[in-house]
């Protein structure tokens, strides 16, 4: 968040710039002869100078005063209260924002079939304050549209989650925690890269039907680079639009831009603060990414699926798998370092248990002290003298004998008496 004013009036002016934090590039240090020529130098220096008095005389100006100090302090109250001011619509308003949304979606033949799938299993779209933007939830069977936002943002996100629940129906909506880390990597980069695909077909189709306002959207935002990649494609080719042409196209633009870094930093993100044991208990992850799920993302309601003929080039092009960034390499290889530690150690031990239980059983079951005392007689009573009864001791119904195997003999000695 950073606070600024324009030219010393009230009020403040706050702007959001993101969640992240702010970094610092690591300064290198570069000598000037490597770069400029002297002469270029000598005009750098002049100009150099001519800054510095330019900065010297407006520190020197006084610090701006409004004229009138009452008109500036209301202007602050008001823009304090307009923080207080529910905008927030009705739920009338809502349901109408809705039919709107739905109506503009309709124009799209890529829309309408994701809206009829999505009726035949029964999806809800709402509105919901609830989220920030929008989101399909696929336990309640819903897709949510946060209502304050204009007309167009909410178009082109719910074509985008319209999209998603496609890829629920389809089978490649798969958590991509539930693959090797590497695997991962692909998976999670290449069903945003197919999500972003749906959103620029559909603000190109709504163009093509009169709707002009989405397109202008998406070429006045981020996606710009993309939607000039598909109208490219498009423009030189009409068929290219149902043969999956221009949506390679876009899917080709989408990993060689900077958004793999963004996509990387947050999946592992996603695998550090993993709770659920996907990334480093979980035995039953995939090991590979196969061909049939690559090809599934590229799926279509019609025309030709746009990605069944480069599944394999995606699978082994160092583009689209290789993680470019130094940090988010660091973390993945600590990632896969920890969850190969873990899986050697649940195996030596399985190892070790299995190696050792027969031993220790056949040692037990030999040396057992019950076995001993039934096999072997531990002692011999002579008796020395013939008229005294002979002195027998049994042991569970068996009766010691000199035929016995034995280990010590015991003399038995009675107190002589006189009488005998």
């Amino acid at each position: 968040m950073v606070a600024y004013t324009l030219n010393g009036e009230q009020p403040v002016i706050s702007t959001h710039i993101g969640d992240q934090p702010l970094y610092y590039m690591d300064e290198e240090i570069i000598e000037d002869e490597e770069l400029f020529d002297p002469a270029e130098l000598d005009l750098l220096a002049h100009e150099i100078r001519t800054l510095k008095e330019e900065m010297s005389g407006l520190d020197d100006m006084p610090f701006f005063i409004p004229e009138n100090t009452m008109l500036a302090f209301q202007e602050f109250a008001e823009n304090a209260e307009s923080l207080d001011i529910d905008l927030s619509l009705t739920k009338q308003e809502k349901e109408e924002r809705l039919k709107d949304v739905l109506n503009i979606l309709g124009e799209s033949r890529l829309a309408s079939s994701y809206l009829n799938v999505a009726e035949k299993h029964d999806i809800k779209i709402m509105m919901s304050e609830q989220i920030e933007k929008a989101f399909y939830d696929r336990r309640s069977g819903s897709i949510l549209i946060n209502p304050n936002m204009q007309v167009n943002e909410q178009v082109l996100l719910l074509s985008r989650e319209l999209r998603r629940h496609w890829q629920h129906r389809q089978g490649v909506l798969i958590n991509p925690l539930m693959f090797q880390p590497e695997n991962a990597i692909l998976i999670n980069r290449a069903q945003e890269a197919d999500l972003v695909v749906s959103v620029i077909r559909t603000a190109w189709e709504l163009q093509l039907a009169g709707i002009r306002d989405v397109w202008e959207r998406v070429e006045n935002s981020p996606m710009a680079d993309l939607s000039r990649a598909y109208a490219r494609e498009a423009f030189m080719d009409f068929r290219t639009i149902n043969n999956g042409v221009a949506s390679t196209a876009v899917f080709e633009a989408w990993f060689l831009s900077e958004r793999c870094r963004q996509q990387d930093k947050k999946i592992i993100q996603a695998m550090l603060a993993d709770y659920n044991g996907y990334v480093f208990e979980s035995s039953t992850s995939s090991e590979n990414v196969t061909a049939e799920l690559i090809s599934g993302l590229g799926e279509m309601p019609f025309g030709k699926n746009y990605l069944s003929a480069h599944a394999i080039t995606i699978m082994e092009d160092p583009i689209f798998a290789e993680v470019r960034d130094r940090s988010n390499a660091n973390f993945l290889w600590f990632i896969k370092f920890e969850r190969t530690f873990k899986e050697t150690e649940q195996h030596l031990q399985i190892e070790s248990d299995l190696s050792t239980h027969d031993i220790r059983h056949e040692l037990l079951k030999q040396n057992s002290q019950d076995q001993i005392d039934d096999h072997e007689q531990s002692a011999d009573i002579i008796q020395l003298f013939e008229h005294q009864p002979k002195v027998q001791k049994e042991n569970d119904g068996k009766k010691l004998s000199s035929n016995s195997k034995r280990s010590a003999q015991i003399i038995d000695i009675k107190r002589w008496s006189s009488k005998q």
